[in-house]
């Protein structure tokens, strides 16, 4: 759900004031370009250290996702940034983490990013799920598929789920970040998602498939459970296009289509 971002100066003074009971003075803040899902997301700079603070109104929608972030951090992979603070204070919630100073990933074919891309996605596959992780994954694609089918989506990984290029930051490293969706469920889930943003960014849906066989986890997939997970993929973007007629999300929905032919086909 999109909304309006605000400046870090149209804040409450109260906020910004209880934000420097732990950073230290705010001397510059600058307000970041990408995103749509943060009230408030922004470069935080102190004398000494740089911090980046992302919120939204207390009473919004998105204020779960937030709650699920601030749960999540500490079980994260090392590379992912840490939360430091998580601030409650004049209607509004916000997360203060340490600033990485990073670009988004570039998934096009031949980029180097990719390498680095794999290797964060192994080091989040090594990684153990803690008992309380959001949804498991069984329940969030259940509407789109039969019990059973739904089932073959269980397992014990901690899933991103969301790995748009926009998620991951690169340094010398690839980061994980935005983790408002984190799941519990079979391992091969996170490849499958990546491989629409494959898509995406220029490569086929062969060529998608063939890169994430590097994982072991998709290279020993099921092929029901895969084809199943495809099906309700594409159902969930039809009907996020449907409702909200974007071109980005009108070209996902044409991957997930896409791929899900592709699957069958290849079955």
């Amino acid at each position: 759900m999109s909304m309006a971002r605000q400046l870090w100066r149209d804040l409450p003074p109260a906020v910004r004031y209880d934000v420097e009971q732990h950073t230290g003075l705010i001397l510059k803040a600058v307000s970041a370009s990408a995103g749509v899902n943060s009230g408030i997301a922004t470069t935080l700079h102190t004398a000494t250290e740089v911090y980046f603070a992302k919120g939204v109104p207390a009473d919004h929608p998105q204020i779960r996702t937030q709650q699920r972030e601030a749960d999540i951090n500490p079980h994260l992979p090392a590379a992912c940034p840490r939360l430091l603070w998580h601030v409650q204070s004049g209607g509004w919630d916000l997360l203060i983490y340490d600033h990485l100073d990073g670009r988004h990933a570039d998934y096009r074919p031949g980029s180097p990013d990719l390498s680095l891309v794999a290797q964060a996605i192994d080091e989040l596959q090594q990684t153990p799920c803690p008992e309380k992780t959001g949804k498991r994954a069984e329940q969030r694609w259940a509407s789109y598929l039969t019990p059973a089918e739904a089932g073959q989506l269980a397992g014990d990984s901690l899933l991103h789920t969301d790995l748009a290029p926009h998620n991951v930051l690169i340094t010398d490293q690839a980061h994980l970040i935005d983790w408002a969706w984190p799941t519990r469920g079979a391992a091969w889930i996170d490849p499958a998602v990546l491989i629409l943003r494959l898509m995406e960014a220029g490569h086929t849906a062969a060529e998608a498939d063939a890169w994430c066989h590097r994982f072991p986890s998709w290279a020993g997939a099921p092929h029901a459970a895969v084809a199943a997970f495809a099906k309700a993929n594409a159902h969930l973007w039809d009907e996020i296009a449907r409702n909200a007629p974007v071109t980005w999300m009108k070209n996902m929905a044409h991957h997930a289509d896409e791929w899900a032919t592709y699957q069958h086909q290849n079955g």
